[in-house]
């Protein structure tokens, strides 16, 4: 047996915290599972450390919220996606007041505190439509945030208004939208966009959208749908622009005297989170990464299904990647609550949510549900504290 002390080398760089380069990220995903889950659980505790009072890696979070889709017309026709309607389908709606107030209402009596807001890009509903829905929400539901409206809606409604991304996400925010999701990232290297989402905002558009809403203060979360047609190389490619973006965005709040500079990626992160979740920040970078596979049963795409061992692998090395993402949600809702149990292991620190309503990754064929009830089984039965929280991560109750 040969010695390799390069490999040596690179697993006390993570282990110590440092940031591993692509390269390295790939050498990281061919390591036997149970190793590379254990560095991913190391870093999860150097990042968590420090929140909830000193007690984060006692604590896994989970939110209380519903996946309200306002619509289900398309123009983009993603061959991934089983979801969308043309306007001509019997089956196309668009939500109305009453629904939604009936949604949010069932959220709330549930514990909820959050809607997640997303929908198909319909090419007929007007900016006051958008903005009457806002403006009634947060008249009705002051209590309630509207975590809404991924980039690649904002690509279209800039379209489909005439107008900036940068003024529409102003006047959205001021009719009551709180933050937005990283919904439509998909694989973000163009290869790949071209081939699953060619009628979809490119790469550079979607993080465009995400730069302006950090410069605006939001929190938003960013996402990875992988197991398609990329390759592990374009999976790591992905993570090195979402890293380039947080970097950029952590420099911002350092720059403006929101933040102050750290010795590290990794604990100018944690520092962010610790901001966020003491109220002194409402946003302004990425709060939380998370990652789930393709789900093909329903789709027009055919991929072969990836298992859970590719999904934690994935998972494992994203949280060793993102340095400098303080949260990591793990994906129960396509791997079903065992696995997504199993991923609190693999650098995960939060459940994710209950998902009252969940209807874009059901249509593909994957229908796990669970209740605040299960979820609290699965965190305590790891030896973990459970807490809800909301979007900032600030614990509920």
């Amino acid at each position: 047996m040969i010695h390799d002390a390069s490999l040596d080398a690179l697993l006390q760089k993570v282990w110590d915290g440092g940031r591993v380069e692509q390269s390295e990220a790939l050498r990281l995903y061919h390591l036997p599972l149970e190793e590379l889950g254990a560095l991913a659980d190391h870093r999860r505790q150097l990042h968590r450390a420090a929140a909830h009072g000193g007690r984060g890696n006692d604590v896994v979070t989970y939110i209380v919220d519903r996946n309200v889709n306002y619509t289900n017309v398309c123009n983009v026709y993603c061959k991934f996606c089983a979801f969308y309607r043309t306007e001509k389908d019997a089956d196309s709606y668009v939500i109305s007041l009453e629904e939604m107030d009936r949604k949010i209402e069932e959220t709330l009596a549930l514990g909820g505190t959050q809607i997640l807001m997303q929908g198909g890009h319909h090419p007929k509903l007007t900016k006051q439509w958008y903005l009457d829905l806002l403006t009634h929400i947060r008249g009705k539901y002051p209590q309630v945030n509207v975590h809404g409206f991924s980039p690649s809606e904002m690509v279209a409604f800039s379209e489909f208004f005439n107008e900036p991304v940068e003024q529409i996400l102003k006047d959205f925010v001021a009719a009551g939208l709180g933050s937005l999701p990283g919904g439509g990232g998909e694989i973000l290297v163009e290869r790949v966009r071209n081939r699953i989402a060619p009628l979809k905002a490119n790469s550079e558009q979607w993080m465009g959208v995400m730069d302006i809403a950090h410069r605006l203060g939001l929190a938003t979360s960013i996402t990875m749908m992988f197991g398609h047609v990329e390759t592990v190389e374009e999976r790591i490619e992905h993570l090195e622009f979402v890293r380039q973006q947080q970097d950029k965005s952590l420099d911002r709040l350092i720059t403006t005297g929101k933040l102050e500079t750290r010795n590290s990626k990794l604990e100018t992160a944690a520092a962010f989170a610790q901001a966020v979740e003491s109220g002194a920040i409402n946003g302004g970078a990425f709060t939380a990464f998370i990652c789930w596979t393709f789900q093909p049963e329903n789709a027009v795409l055919k991929a072969p299904t990836v298992g859970a061992h590719e999904y934690l692998r994935t998972q494992a090395v994203s949280r060793i990647y993102l340095d400098n993402i303080p949260s990591v949600q793990s994906s129960w809702v396509t791997q079903g609550l065992d696995i997504g149990q199993v991923a609190l292991k693999y650098g995960a620190n939060d459940l994710g949510s209950i998902m009252i309503e969940e209807n874009v990754v059901s249509a593909a064929g994957t229908t796990f549900r669970m209740g605040t009830a299960d979820m609290q089984r699965l965190i305590t039965d790891l030896g973990y504290e459970p807490h809800q929280r909301d979007n900032w991560y600030r614990l509920v109750n």
